[in-house]
């Protein structure tokens, strides 16, 4: 059995987990190849495993699943030799619920065999009523072979009377509560399905007189697909070799697209929306400067998904901007084993202080987020220890207090810090000259909204800073979990 990987590099720890990363290609020759491309350029959604679904006319259905980055394992010629076809689906992966762990049969595309033909499904996001679901079709009789969520919309399909797959699958998600971008297949249909609000991306592309779907558009550059259009919350494309089907089979809403997609998640080369994720990070730090501006001598990302909103911070401060931490790019999470020793090394392992550019120096340090504040705490020390006189975080999103439910790994409510601290107390905690966050508003301004947040409406899910769950987490509740409203 391939070995799974380790746990991830101590720096890595202290970070939200993006979900999943799905794609497919439709009418290519050797499809799986386009996709094995595409899940290369989606790795920063997923690094546990990942998976492909191949299926060809002569050779019907075949699959590989594997552990580990997609470069390792997708690249071997006989392995792909193994995948033929005009048609592929694809996942790669991060554990947001079931199992942690190495656990192949965990790993998607999740394959069926139903009486009108086989059909395959990759999804990326976080089905909030999945425990409920599960004990219903436990009891009904069905089998289960993982601890995905994802697996319950197989069962779902299986169970449904509709009189073919598409139909089926409509029927089944009518089901699901939470965030859903679905990627499927069967023999002659390419399937994708955004839910009713949106919250996690899909597009659609074009490749020759081939089709693509895709979490991002920067997997579609690496394959050279063109960009059509987002798939809209709500929608379910039929793809075959006629065309494409448009249907929309959930009750309209309002949509509510996850903004830390802008803020942390997506590629910074890819666009959301018509807007360039990059620009909205460097739009992030523009905000960050009018709101909490500061006497300092340098402005310093946290590398590397600061460095967008350290650059806008930089351009509207007037304060020099320089790369005073240095990433080590060659730092894989195999690297070493973390004995206590490594451990106590912390970030060293991946960044190192600019010295010469740091000492004497009063710095801004620009980050993404802060989750725990363990890594925050020591990246303040590597910088005193380079002779800083002065450091103060500035970052790029608003206190995260609340977990998400939706297809991020968030710590618990109560091991966040922003959740049991204020922004003074998180200040005193770091012990840092001085900390802020770009407010609420700031960020809704940087991703386009110029009035800010509508309270009576918001244009995005932010419950990670807001505690307004769009949707219910029904199976968090069941366990003990309290809305803002209860507390």
């Amino acid at each position: 059995m391939t070995k799974a990987l380790p746990p991830s590099h101590p720096f890595d720890d202290d970070k939200l987990r993006e979900e999943c990363g799905v794609f497919g290609v439709l009418g290519v020759s050797d499809a799986a190849n386009f996709v094995a491309l595409g899940l290369h350029a989606l790795q920063h959604r997923g690094q546990e495993a990942g998976g492909i679904v191949a299926h060809d006319p002569e050779h019907g259905f075949n699959s590989a699943h594997r552990f580990g980055y997609v470069r390792d394992n997708f690249t071997n010629a006989s392995l792909m030799q193994t995948l033929p076809g005009p048609l592929a689906i694809g996942h790669v992966r991060y554990s947001t619920a079931g199992a942690k762990g190495a656990v192949i049969r965990d790993v998607q595309p999740f394959f069926g065999e139903f009486s009108m033909g086989g059909a395959a499904i990759a999804h990326n996001g976080n089905i909030t009523n999945a425990n409920a679901l599960r004990r219903e079709l436990i009891e009904r009789g069905s089998i289960f072979q993982s601890s995905s969520d994802s697996e319950c919309i197989i069962h779902l399909m299986a169970r449904s009377l509709q009189k073919n797959i598409p139909e089926r699958m409509e029927d089944a998600l009518r089901r699901v509560e939470g965030a859903f971008s679905v990627v499927a297949m069967t023999r002659t249909k390419l399937i994708g399905v955004r839910d009713p609000l949106g919250v996690r991306p899909l597009v659609l592309g074009r490749i020759g007189e081939g089709w693509v779907l895709s979490s991002e558009t920067c997997a579609l550059d690496i394959i050279g697909a063109e960009f059509v259009r987002e798939i809209e919350p709500g929608e379910m494309v039929v793809i075959d070799a006629t065309g494409i089907d448009s249907r929309r089979p959930f009750r309209q809403v309002s949509p509510r697209f996850c903004i830390f997609e802008h803020v942390y998640f997506s590629r910074p080369d890819s666009i959301i929306s018509g807007r360039s994720v990059y620009e909205t990070r460097r739009q992030i730090g523009v905000e960050l400067a009018r709101e909490a501006p500061v006497e300092a001598d340098l402005v310093c990302p946290v590398p590397d998904s600061g460095t967008p909103a350290a650059i806008g911070f930089a351009h509207e401060s007037g304060i020099p901007y320089g790369m005073g931490i240095i990433r080590n790019q060659y730092m894989g999470r195999t690297f070493i084993e973390p004995t206590e020793q490594i451990r106590n090394m912390g970030v060293r392992l991946k960044l190192n202080v600019n010295r010469a550019l740091i000492s004497g120096k009063r710095v801004i340090l620009v980050d993404d987020s802060v989750v725990r504040g363990t890594t925050s705490r020591k990246i303040k020390e590597m910088i005193l220890d380079a002779g800083a006189a002065e450091v103060h975080f500035r970052i790029a999103s608003p206190p995260t207090a609340w977990p998400c439910f939706y297809g991020v790994d968030t710590p618990q409510r109560e091991k966040l810090l922003a959740a049991t601290m204020s922004e003074e107390e998180m200040r005193q905690h770091l012990a840092v000259d001085s900390l802020k966050f770009i407010s609420l508003d700031g960020l809704y301004r940087a991703a386009g909204a110029a009035s800010g947040r509508n309270n009576a409406c918001p244009q995005y899910c932010d419950a990670c800073f807001s505690g307004e769950y769009p949707v219910a987490p029904s199976d968090m509740i069941e366990k003990g979990f309290r809305l803002k409203a209860a507390e």
